[in-house]
């Protein structure tokens, strides 16, 4: 499997001088299997608009481009870059757009169909060219054609998520986006006017089995794409809660699942190229001497295999 970032930011696209090294559309990645180079989409973020214009040159020249598109979910920041994909205005064009099974009002056909619309852009949803069929997802196994392998798991996060596990002659890739690691929500101090001590105990024992879970999830893997917006000083000042996690955190977690090669990903847009560099230069002396296993910062543009 090959494996390339076209956003790797979260929240928010972020352009400019500060971070034009390692990029500042967000999330969207580019993954290629098999001798006839099939091609898989994760996410739709505003980097989704400079893959498509990648396929159009290197791609459409070959025959129409027919591929799928998994979603991690559909905050903003995740399908901002679905309108400006160009392939959908393309006839010929073939798209099975994937995404959690959405337990509010709206399908993921319906949301998108609202980006489509003429308060928000020109071409509505019905005036796409291409063939596009959405399917929904929910913790399951897939198999694909070339022996393609796609396992889903349910993140915690504040809209129902998935991250992706993909298998392919022996290589493993996994997608953790907007993840944060699960935690007993009732409260355990004994002293505190709400505390329950059964609640308390079901709260740790249900999060240590999550936590336990998205370990066995990434176990093994090559490569893991992990959410890591926050430091761990960040995350316990101000945004717990968030639907976010930390370096401190996914290195723990990659490290006890025998993970090869761990991504930081969805960087806080306020976070500058210097300082990226810095961060990275920090963990990777915290972890020298203990593991394995190699860091390093998301990046758009470069090209990983498994």
């Amino acid at each position: 499997m090959r494996l390339k970032l076209w956003g790797v930011r979260g929240s928010i696209p972020v352009p400019g001088p500060d971070t034009v090294r390692y990029g500042g559309n967000t999330a969207c990645i580019e993954l290629r299997y098999g001798e006839s180079d099939r091609l898989i989409i994760v996410d739709a973020g505003s980097g989704i608009k400079h893959l498509g214009d990648e396929l159009l040159r290197h791609d459409l020249p070959k025959g129409p481009i027919k591929t799928r598109l998994f979603l991690s979910h559909t905050h903003w920041d995740h399908i901002i870059g679905f309108p400006f994909f160009t392939p959908i205005f393309i006839p010929g064009t073939e798209l099975d757009i994937y995404s959690p099974v959405n337990y509010e009002e709206r399908s993921v056909e319906e949301i998108i169909g609202i980006q489509l619309s003429y308060e928000y852009f020109p071409v509505r949803q019905s005036e796409l060219s291409a063939k596009i069929s959405y399917h929904s997802l929910r913790e399951e196994v897939l198999e694909f054609e070339e022996g393609m392998k796609i396992t889903t798991k349910l993140l915690n996060h504040p809209v129902t998520c998935l991250g992706y596990r993909f298998e392919h002659e022996g290589g493993i890739i996994c997608t953790l986006f907007d993840h944060e690691p699960y935690r007993n929500v009732f409260p355990s101090d004994p002293e505190h006017p709400d505390y329950d001590e059964a609640a308390a105990e079901e709260g740790e024992r249900a999060a240590k089995e999550e936590n336990a879970r998205i370990r066995a999830f990434i176990r093994g893997a090559d490569y893991v794409v992990f959410d890591t917006q926050y430091t761990q000083a960040e995350y316990d000042s101000k945004f717990t809660g968030w639907g976010h996690g930390t370096y401190e955190r996914a290195i723990k977690e990659a490290h006890a699942s025998g993970v090869k090669n761990l991504i930081f990903y969805h960087h806080d847009p306020l976070r500058t190229d210097q300082q990226l560099d810095e961060m990275l230069a920090d963990y990777r002396a915290r972890i020298k001497g203990k593991t394995k296993m190699h860091i390093q910062m998301a990046q758009e543009g470069v090209p990983l295999e498994t």
